[in-house]
């Protein structure tokens, strides 16, 4: 199979079993971080296919060139906070940039965050009245291709 195909089969196979098909995306750009909420229509534009880690095969990752970033502009994406705050709060705690923009999402929604690890077709990073939100910040991992067989081979 090609790389392509491989692409396509993956984020396929993704969206039948993600538990929520709505996103917020987080990214820096020009000393910014900024947040936009979009839906699965535009994952081939965002996604690349890169390789996972030992065996398991390739991997859907969100990290955005700038071309990608100026896209999601486009898609309505808004300024969270400065790089330099994002940073600082990142450097003062045990979370990773992920669970750090995470859990700044979850509070701009006026709910507490607490770090779990629901996998993507149990369940959402965040719940809203309205929405079930998967939150993904630069250089992310979607899933793997041994995931994805793992979940089919189970169901």
């Amino acid at each position: 199979m090609t790389n392509t195909t491989i692409y396509a089969s993956m984020i396929d196979s993704y969206n039948t079993l993600a538990y929520t098909h709505d996103y917020i995306f987080g990214f820096e750009y020009k000393g910014t971080v900024y947040a936009v909420e979009t839906d699965s229509t535009v994952l081939p534009m965002i996604l690349k296919l890169d390789r996972a880690s030992r065996g398991q095969g390739m991997c859907l990752r969100f990290k955005p060139t700038t071309a990608q970033k100026l896209f999601l502009m486009t898609q309505g994406a808004k300024p969270l906070c400065s790089a330099c705050l994002f940073n600082d709060e990142v450097a003062n705690s045990k979370y990773n940039r992920g669970e750090i923009f995470e859990k700044m999402i979850t509070e701009s929604f006026g709910q507490r965050w607490e770090k779990d690890n629901v996998p993507f077709y149990m369940g959402a990073d965040l719940e809203t009245a309205n929405k079930s939100y998967q939150i993904k910040f630069d250089k992310a991992s979607f899933t793997t291709e041994k995931t994805l067989m793992n979940i089919k081979n189970k169901a």
